[in-house]
């Protein structure tokens, strides 16, 4: 498997690169926020220890190319705004699964789609995918809205599929097909 720690992807507005150990207070600042974590399958970061020992394993599985985990800097001021990733890589498949956060401020503003856009370009043209998926909680609007803008269509839900804290929640499950990101695109 390719080794992704040195990745950078570039959009518009946004540098999209791998991890840093030093981006630990960082990221605790977005997942320590429980309106952002409110859809995930944890609760929000409780530590800089929590974030420490998160990064640590997407740095070590960046460089194992296990998965593609990519911060999310605005370019006008590097400041972090989140991170995508695509994991649960299935090489002999060509298929991954696709996962976003964004920090509250950022929300709103297109920035999923930008972002998670050119992780799927490098997704399918990069790391020849044919398959991506999504799993997010179907009372997301927002994030099946971002979802749908990309191209992906809803194909199930999976009923009472996870249970954070003491809270049941479905998931709903989107997929993109590479020849369908290729039409949407021109």
């Amino acid at each position: 498997m390719t080794d992704h720690s040195a990745l950078e992807l570039s959009t518009p507005r946004l540098l999209l690169r791998a991890p840093r150990m030093e981006d630990a207070a960082a990221m605790l600042s977005i997942y320590s926020d429980p309106e952002v974590c409110r859809y995930l399958p944890w609760r929000a970061w409780a530590s800089i220890d929590v974030a420490r020992g998160r990064l640590e394993r997407h740095v070590e599985a960046m460089a194992a190319g296990e998965s593609v985990l990519l911060l999310i800097l605005r370019k006008e001021d590097d400041a972090v705004l989140g991170d995508c990733t695509l994991f649960h890589l299935d090489p002999a498949c060509r298929r991954a699964e696709v996962g976003y956060s964004l920090a509250a401020p950022a929300w709103g503003q297109g920035l999923v789609q930008e972002a998670v856009g050119e992780l799927l370009r490098f997704g399918f043209e990069a790391l020849d995918l044919n398959r991506v998926e999504a799993d997010i909680d179907p009372r997301n609007a927002a994030s099946a809205r971002s979802l749908e803008r990309l191209g992906f269509v809803r194909e199930g839900l999976l009923r009472e599929r996870w249970i954070v804290e003491g809270e049941v929640s479905d998931s709903a499950i989107y997929g993109l097909l590479r020849r369908d990101w290729a039409v949407a695109r021109g």
